[in-house]
Formats: C-alpha cells, sequence, structure tokens
C-alpha cells in the first residue's frame, strides 16, 4: 500500500477509538506495530497518552527506538521487544491499557486472546480488518465472550478501511493468554 494509503488506514484507527471513546485514550498498547503503522500515526495525533509499541522483532523495535527519539519528549512512548502472549502475563501490563491496535497481527482468535489481557475494564480494541470481511466469519461472539469481551461495530472509515471494534466487558481470564505460540496453533475460535 502506497505510505499515504497507510498514513489514511492508520487515522481509520484513531477516528475509531475516537468515536467510540468521544475523546483521546490515556493508555494504548499497538500489537505487533512492525514499522510503526499505526504506532507512529497514534503517537502523532495522542501525544499526551501512554502508548506502547509492541514487538517481538529486534531489527523492528531497534527502528521504533529511533524514531520514536526523533519525536523529542517521548517519557510516554515505551517500545517493547517481547512477545504478546508474555507481556500478556506481565502485571506490569495486564489490564494497564485503555485501548488495544492491531494492523495485520494475526487470525481474529490470536489478536483477541493476546490483546484481551491487556485491556482494562471498559476498554476496547480496535482490529484492521480485509476489504470485504465479515463480522460472522471472522469473530465468533462465543469466543470473544471466553476473553471477557464483545463484539462491538464493524467500522468503515474513508469508504476504503474497515475495523472490528471489541469492547472489554469482564476480567480476562488468567489462563489467557496462553504461552507463547499456542493462541495460532490452537484458536479459541
Amino acid at each position: 500500500m502506497p505510505v499515504a494509503d497507510q498514513i489514511d488506514h492508520a487515522l481509520g484507527f484513531v477516528w475509531s477509538v475516537e468515536t467510540e471513546l468521544e475523546r483521546h485514550p490515556h493508555s494504548v498498547v499497538d500489537l505487533g506495530s512492525g514499522g510503526g503503522i499505526p504506532g507512529i500515526v497514534l503517537l502523532s495525533c495522542w501525544p499526551g497518552a501512554r502508548l506502547v509499541l509492541l514487538d517481538a522483532n529486534e531489527r523492528r523495535t531497534e527502528f521504533l527506538e529511533e524514531e520514536t527519539r526523533a519525536w523529542g519528549d517521548s517519557s510516554l512512548v515505551e517500545v517493547v521487544r517481547r512477545r504478546a502472549e508474555e507481556i500478556g502475563q506481565d502485571e506490569g501490563f495486564r489490564e494497564q491499557f485503555e485501548v488495544v491496535t492491531a494492523r495485520s497481527f494475526g487470525a481474529p482468535a490470536v489478536t483477541a486472546e493476546c490483546g484481551s489481557p491487556l485491556l482494562s475494564l471498559g476498554g476496547l480494541m480496535v482490529v484492521s480488518e480485509p476489504p470485504n470481511s465479515t463480522d460472522e466469519i471472522r469473530w465468533s461472539v462465543d469466543g470473544v465472550s471466553q476473553l471477557g469481551m464483545t463484539c462491538g461495530e464493524h467500522r468503515r472509515f474513508d469508504d476504503r478501511f474497515g475495523y472490528k471494534v471489541l469492547h472489554k466487558s469482564e476480567v480476562a481470564p488468567e489462563r489467557y493468554p496462553r504461552r507463547v505460540g499456542i493462541p495460532a496453533k490452537r484458536p479459541l475460535f
């Protein structure tokens, strides 16, 4: 996707979150931040929010650290090089975020299992959806409820990009996320 379209796509996360919350979020974790989209765009739109850019790849996290340092005061930004399954079990991260974003992180079951334990009660997860996807096929109401979440709206931004919104309604069971690799090998739905 051209860079301008990637930025527009990232702005769809901003729009989805602000539409749901009716304000800027206080804390956000971006799962699988990779090359910084949407993370860097989120940083530019929400400079007062605690932002964690999470990726397990060394090269990507080094790039993200360099980019966030270039922003000046990045005291609220943290680049974390770990697996989502690991930080979901870490008390310093577990249920500490108002918002979780995910773009190309994994299948819906994997994204939900890794993201839900990071969300505080009342928080929301916004997941980028492939073009022309339908909720009935990708998101299981029963599956996400096992993780303490409910399915929200499927949103469209700029008539080009889709996002699924999930709401954290209950504390995630302590057994989630399961250990590294298991959510993908044995998805819940």
